[in-house]
């Protein structure tokens, strides 16, 4: 208990943007007000040149390490990673993490009320994008008193946005740490997540995403969780963790039936995520935020992915993950190869796209060397 009561981490909100100075998004559309939700770890030196921004995935939130102040319980989703002698050691950075644009966990988003009508965006908010993501977390780190990122670092949706850093903002940081990622959203990553969409828009309680009065539509979203759980981990660990068992095996011969007692435990696991996300996710957050993955290509406007890429010149630590079946290891090569100061490394895992959220030791050893040698 007394653990818990040293690392009680509290959950801020800033307020950014104005009439004067709105946020101009991808779309078109304007936002004269922002709140961002955000937790901070470590000090800011004098220099203010120390800070390491960290940039959560899909479902992710602000709370990235420690315990929640509303929650004693509830321990940050990279506890293991920040902190004091950790990787992100906040003995020696300022570690800021944020709810992205559109985010589900206190950033305004769909679920935000609509100034102008007093009730929710739902699907009247604008169109996100991983751009618009990344000029919030500027007008956050620059309110902060931030003058310069040591790095940026995440995965997945986080790695889009650590790669759109060292593209948009390439004097504000001094490296960058994209995993597991993609610089275009691939074709294969595009189809899973439509399905993922269909699945919730097909839900007769979606309401054209007017269901704030009613409840969430929990089956379709429940089943868009699932399908993309097929992609985050691999046929190895599937294999390996579950098997054929079922939860009751009843007589000799496998039943073809629906009885929940007699599920593949494979089954029960996908159903059981399912359930959990559409407790502590909104369904059109979900909606735009896989559109603004699939909108996700770093070449739009700019010109080719070779001149993109290659106009990032600072040190950048490119990691995949061999069983990765979402944005495989050659995708990861692909883009390492194409960024001039780029080191690879690969975590050799079977748990899949999430391995870098369960591979410590691997991913430690890549991120301490990768900081220990950066120039300055």
């Amino acid at each position: 208990m007394e653990r818990i009561i040293q690392n009680i981490i509290e959950t801020k909100f800033a307020q950014l943007f104005s009439a004067s100075h709105p946020l101009m998004m991808d779309c078109g559309e304007q936002l004269s007000s922002v709140t961002v939700a955000y937790e901070t770890y470590g000090e800011l030196n004098a220099d203010a040149d120390n800070a390491i921004l960290v940039c959560h995935a899909l479902t992710g939130s602000a709370h990235a390490a420690g315990y929640s102040s509303k929650d004693p319980k509830s321990i940050g989703w990279w506890d293991s990673f920040i902190g004091e002698g950790k990787p992100l050691d906040t003995k020696k950075y300022f570690v800021v993490s944020s709810n992205f644009l559109g985010g589900s966990y206190g950033t305004t988003g769909s679920h935000s009320i609509d100034p102008s009508t007093g009730i929710r965006f739902g699907m009247n908010f604008p169109q996100v994008t991983v751009r618009d993501m990344v000029r919030v977390q500027k007008e956050l780190v620059t309110f902060l008193g931030v003058k310069k990122l040591a790095t940026v670092i995440g995965g997945s949706l986080g790695g889009m946005q650590v790669l759109e850093w060292g593209v948009m903002y390439p004097e504000f940081v001094n490296s960058i740490i994209p995993i597991a990622t993609s610089a275009q959203h691939s074709p294969w990553a595009i189809g899973l997540n439509d399905l993922s969409r269909q699945a919730i828009t097909n839900d007769p309680e979606w309401r054209d995403g007017n269901y704030y009065e009613h409840g969430q539509p929990e089956k379709g979203f429940s089943l868009a969780r699932q399908i993309a759980m097929m992609s985050y981990r691999s046929e190895k660990e599937f294999a390996q963790r579950f098997g054929r068992d079922r939860l009751s095996q009843k007589g000799d011969l496998p039943q073809f039936n629906f009885d929940k007692e007699n599920l593949f435990q494979v089954e029960s696991y996908l159903r059981y995520q399912g359930v959990k996300l559409v407790g502590r996710f909104d369904a059109n957050t979900y909606l735009y935020i896989t559109r603004a993955m699939d909108l996700h290509d770093v070449t739009v406007g700019r010109g080719s992915i070779d001149s993109v890429l290659g106009s990032i010149t600072v040190p950048a630590l490119c990691i995949g993950i061999d069983s990765d079946i979402l944005y495989p290891p050659s995708e990861q090569r692909e883009i390492a190869n194409r960024i001039p100061k780029s080191t690879y490394h690969e975590i050799v895992s079977p748990y899949g796209h999430d391995a870098f959220l369960i591979e410590f030791s691997q991913m430690a050893k890549f991120v301490q060397d990768f900081l220990k040698n950066l120039p300055g």
